[in-house]
């Protein structure tokens, strides 16, 4: 496919949305591509630079949040460019990097471009606020009284 429509274009990321929420990772083989680069500084410790790696950091994150859920609720495309509005919500059952499950539930908005290559996503940069997530999950000192 050389240059994909804005509807095609919004189907791979409702695609990427079925595939992450269904747990079926090995959907992600037609939609993403081999050499698929994540840019997040929310989470910078997290090096993804192939498809490979991408469904290891997905994988990581169902550990943590087993029912976690990822809305896409508003998609635009143009040119070679997706941009998109989320919710995500899960229960922190499990290792979130360097903190134990607290057990408690977070709902946060996240935002993020996907870059188009030859009909797959190549390039995602997405970003949170991790200070909303750190403080749903208990994680913040309480504010001076």
């Amino acid at each position: 496919m050389g240059t994909a429509s804005a509807g095609e274009m919004k189907s791979l990321v409702r695609r990427l949305e079925d595939a992450m929420n269904k747990r079926q990772l090995d959907d992600l083989d037609e939609i993403v591509a081999t050499d698929f680069v994540r840019h997040c500084e929310a989470t910078p410790q997290v090096d993804v630079k192939s498809l490979e790696q991408f469904k290891e950091f997905l994988t990581e994150y169902t550990a943590a949040f087993p029912d976690n859920v990822q809305t896409f609720t508003h998609i635009v495309a143009e040119d070679d460019m997706i941009g998109v509005f989320a919710t995500y919500e899960g229960t922190h059952l499990g290792q979130f990097g360097p903190v134990a499950p607290t057990g408690k539930k977070a709902k946060f908005d996240f935002a993020g471009v996907l870059r188009v290559e030859n009909g797959k996503l190549a390039e995602f940069w997405v970003t949170w606020d991790n200070v909303t997530v750190l403080g749903q999950l208990g994680l913040l000192p309480d504010p001076p009284s």
